[in-house]
């Protein structure tokens, strides 16, 4: 706001008080008449004159001021859409966040006991943005926000549904049916840290740069943890599957999980799997794995999407290469506490002996597995094409 602006309030500001001392001047005149001079009826009746008059004329120099500026700022404006507010505070947030951060940076100093810059909640949803362009798994789990460090959950758990009874007789007893299994999931949010060097150039660099910077690093840091317990869940998994010809595939997509979850499930493997998949035929010659038709970068095994994980982070197991299937939403969550933080120090771990700065950051979330039975184990070691039907011999 400009000081044309801050003027107005504050003759309104004036106008309120010199009313409010008007009337309880007012009031005390009428109780005790002789308790009021007529010099503190007229001063007080001046000087709110005055003060509107002044009031007023400031409202018409910002006004003026408002209309006339080509350069007025849209925080001249008294009206503003929500949208627009919004906009300004993130942006003055992301402003304030990167200068915090210069000076936790420039003033680091290990020992102080401080529990870190927080990362604002504008910049961590750049952040979970950006980790979207990246394989994340976090994308095929379903993911709840939590406040707090630690909790539980209820869910229903898979159980065979049975009919209502027929009742053939109008007296006929009523027979007690069968009520849903409930398990309950306990939570407990854990920190994952890590370490990163920054030079004195960096801090000279605009806070564009310096944003991008540091969301580029916690996101390739974040993806990689969240993936790697999300694949630690994964491996608690009970259903298993052999893999050992294209029909098993099928089966493994057709047979093995609830409809209801066949339909929304998918596939995941490592980037061995992945290269043996995508050479596996049918009797006609076709390949197994197809590009998608709207996204030819995604392949899919019998309209099931194919995520692929690098060998690093997926590694084959006793010889066997990972494979996964099934509705990982449905099979675990993820319970983000949105509580990212960044210190650092400019003594320990071994940034005074290279005069450099140590930055570290802290993410907290957990992850449990809710529905063993979302999702089906299918390592393998190869997988034969479709073999075709042999024709018939002519008869001699």
């Amino acid at each position: 706001m400009n000081k044309f602006y801050e003027a107005w309030l504050s003759a309104g500001q004036k106008v309120t008080d010199l009313q409010a001392k008007q009337q309880e001047i007012a009031l005390k005149a009428v109780n005790d008449p002789d308790s009021v001079s007529d010099e503190e009826l007229v001063q007080i009746k001046d000087q709110l004159a005055k003060a509107l008059k002044v009031r007023d004329f400031a409202k018409q120099a910002y006004d003026d001021y408002v209309e006339t500026s080509e350069t007025a700022s849209i925080e001249d404006k008294i009206v503003k859409s929500p949208a627009t507010v919004e906009q300004i505070k993130a942006e003055d947030i992301t402003k304030q966040f990167i200068n915090d951060f210069k000076d936790v940076v420039t003033s680091a100093q290990e020992g102080k006991g401080g529990a870190g810059l927080t990362i604002p909640s504008d910049i961590q949803y750049q952040i979970r943005e950006l980790r979207r362009t990246f394989v994340s798994l976090e994308n095929l789990v379903n993911v709840e926000n939590v406040n707090n460090p630690s909790g539980t959950r209820v869910y229903e758990k898979s159980a065979d549904i049975t009919p209502l009874s027929k009742i053939d007789q109008e007296d006929g007893s009523i027979q007690s049916i069968d009520e849903p299994e409930l398990t309950t999931i306990k939570y407990l949010v854990k920190r994952y840290a890590g370490l990163m060097t920054v030079t004195n150039t960096l801090l000279k660099d605009t806070a564009e740069n310096i944003l991008a910077w540091l969301n580029n690093w916690i996101v390739k840091k974040d993806v990689v943890t969240r993936n790697t317990e999300i694949l630690a869940t994964l491996k608690k998994g009970t259903k298993t599957a052999q893999l050992a010809k294209f029909d098993d595939i099928k089966d493994l997509v057709l047979a093995t999980l609830d409809p209801a979850i066949a339909a929304t499930s998918s596939f995941v493997t490592n980037r061995t799997g992945f290269s043996i998949l995508a050479k596996v035929k049918d009797a006609q010659g076709r390949y197994l794995m197809q590009p998608s038709v709207t996204n030819p970068e995604i392949y899919q095994i019998e309209g099931k999407t194919v995520t692929v994980i690098d060998d690093k982070f997926l590694p084959d197991d006793t010889g066997k290469h990972p494979l996964y299937f099934g509705d990982f939403k449905e099979a675990i969550t993820l319970f983000d506490r949105q509580n990212m933080t960044i210190d650092a120090t400019n003594i320990g771990a071994g940034s005074f002996e290279t005069d450099t700065v140590k930055i570290r950051i802290i993410d907290r979330f957990d992850t449990q597995l809710i529905d063993p039975d979302a999702f089906v184990s299918a390592p393998f070691t190869a997988v034969t094409d479709q073999v075709a039907a042999s024709t018939a011999s002519s008869p001699k």
